[in-house]
């Protein structure tokens, strides 16, 4: 039985999401971030020395990092369903988006969120406006045009196809779901990109997507 050690508001929630696609049964085993820093407990060490989310285990693998865990899971239980065969372009094209979306979409919006942060955490008073200064400068001068790139370059490839690896949904836009959806709640995805407006509403209503939140608890990416 698969186990998904699973992460409040977490990328987690994209595994789930995967494993309600296959139709395969797993078990989900809870952590809750500390409501004061939002990190993970120290029990996530217990499984994966980083201590961080997702993080599976299936009979004697544990097995971390979202894109390495969706491309196992589709390539060993999908039957060819969710992810293309090994060698092709689709493939190719398939993994591509599998690293994209952690290699080059969530350091920005990782970035916005800390600034975000440093301009909202009590400090002295004397301390605030330089902290809030170099926040704002380092938003509107490098994070905030990073971001609007990334936005642009994202409509643009659905502009190719209807899904990101193709015309048939993929394991790709299930690892691509949390950076769209991050940049839905804090980097400035709205209504001036229609294509991606509209991806992020075809998985809200996938019955598959439904029934992982219906297992996975509360989820917001907002902050």
């Amino acid at each position: 039985m698969i186990v998904v050690h699973h992460l409040n508001n977490s990328r987690s929630q994209r595994i789930l999401w995967l494993l309600e696609e296959l139709g395969v049964p797993y078990e989900i085993k809870r952590y809750q971030r500390d409501p004061k820093t939002m990190l993970a407990p120290p029990e996530l060490r217990a499984v994966h020395p980083l201590g961080k989310s997702p993080v599976i285990t299936d009979g004697e693998l544990t097995l971390a990092e979202s894109g390495a865990i969706i491309e196992y899971l589709a390539d060993g239980y999908g039957a060819g369903t969710l992810i293309p065969a090994h060698g092709t372009p689709e493939r190719l094209r398939c993994n591509y988006w599998l690293h994209y979306a952690e290699g080059s979409a969530m350091p920005p919006l990782l970035l916005k969120l800390v600034f975000r942060r440093v301009e909202t955490t009590p400090v002295p008073f004397f301390v605030k406006p330089v902290a809030k200064g170099i926040a704002h400068k380092v938003q509107d001068s490098f994070i905030n045009p990073q971001l609007k790139l990334h936005l642009d370059y994202l409509e643009g490839e659905l502009g190719k196809s209807e899904w990101f690896a193709g015309n048939t949904f993929s394991a790709a836009d299930i690892q691509l779901s949390f950076p769209l959806e991050a940049f839905a709640a804090r980097g400035g995805l709205d209504a001036s990109y229609p294509r991606l407006t509209a991806f992020l509403q075809h998985i809200h209503a996938r019955p598959a997507y439904q029934r992982a939140l219906q297992h996975g608890g509360e989820y917001s990416l907002g902050g």
